[in-house]
């Protein structure tokens, strides 16, 4: 089942009922409901939200990623649930004890499945993908030879038609369009990482100690050039794509919503998500050994 994503940028207060999240409009008065078990995603994007504890812990206990934007309206933290697997314990143990060349092993296949979808990309908007397709071959356990890097700066130099692009956290436009939708992609590999029975902070190559999704920068990794496509889109739309308006956002938002090829079916992003930290708890327990990852088509 699909999950909802809820975006609020309007001042609300949010309570509970009966195992609904009651939604009131502080200007007009209005009344909303939902059901919190059909909830998936929960973005507060206004200062003036307020909200009972009972929201938070009823969303927690039905893994309902809960995302907090800063005053730039970009999403900055997140709260998500500590115990969202029966089987937690057993599998957190399995992800500490995973070896060290099996986390190399899984990180090649993450980046091999990267660079593929960046080649996959570029074959959709008509650009050569050779070159991403040699880095995509010669990635090594671990990516010792840092193909990641050397496939990234050709990506970026073409992906936009800028050579002169460079992606940066802080740098120009489409930069902060590619953070926001980003971030969803973070919170949303969060959430299927939790609802999966592993721990968000310990990663398999992230690892610095200030971060506390290190497992899920490394996740989304091959997710990201679904973020790019749209972006790509956004850009060729509108010269105003990076203001990050509501419609924007919202089709930002929407992208964790978006139909994605896993082997021979189509899913959306969110569902797939699942299925890519399911198969991590399989290799981690020794009773797979791929990673599965969506392609991009």
């Amino acid at each position: 089942m699909i999950k909802q994503t809820l975006y609020f940028s309007n001042p609300f207060h949010l309570s509970t009922k009966l195992k609904q999240l009651v939604i009131t409009n502080k200007e007009t008065g209005e009344i909303k409901e939902r059901v919190i078990e059909d909830i998936g995603f929960v973005i507060i994007d206004n200062k003036e939200i307020t909200f009972t504890q009972s929201v938070i812990q009823e969303l927690a206990e039905n893994n309902v990623a809960v995302v907090f934007c800063d005053k730039t309206h970009h999403p900055s933290s997140m709260l998500f649930n500590l115990d969202g697997n029966t089987l937690q314990t057993e599998r957190y143990k399995a992800q500490i004890d995973a070896s060290e060349p099996l986390k190399k092993q899984l990180w090649q296949q993450t980046i091999k499945a990267k660079i593929r979808n960046q080649a996959a990309l570029f074959q959709l908007l008509g650009k050569d993908d050779e070159a991403l397709k040699r880095y995509a071959n010669n990635v090594l356990s671990g990516d010792t030879t840092n193909e990641e890097a050397q496939a990234a700066r050709h990506y970026w130099r073409h992906i936009f038609n800028n050579p002169n692009f460079i992606r940066d956290r802080f740098g120009m436009p489409p930069n902060p369009t590619l953070n926001f939708g980003y971030s969803i992609l973070r919170s949303a590999t969060a959430r299927a990482l939790v609802g999966s029975g592993l721990m968000p902070t310990l990663g398999i190559h992230h690892h610095n100690k200030y971060n506390a999704f290190c497992l899920a920068d490394d996740i989304m990794e091959p997710y990201r050039p679904f973020v790019d496509k749209v972006v790509v889109e956004l850009k060729s739309e509108s010269e105003d794509y990076h203001k990050m308006t509501k419609e924007i956002k919202a089709r930002l938002i929407n992208i964790i919503s978006m139909d994605v090829q896993m082997g021979e079916n189509k899913s959306p992003l969110m569902i797939a998500l699942s299925h890519t930290t399911a198969s991590l708890v399989k290799c981690f327990e020794g009773k797979e050994k791929q990673i599965k990852y969506p392609t991009l088509v």
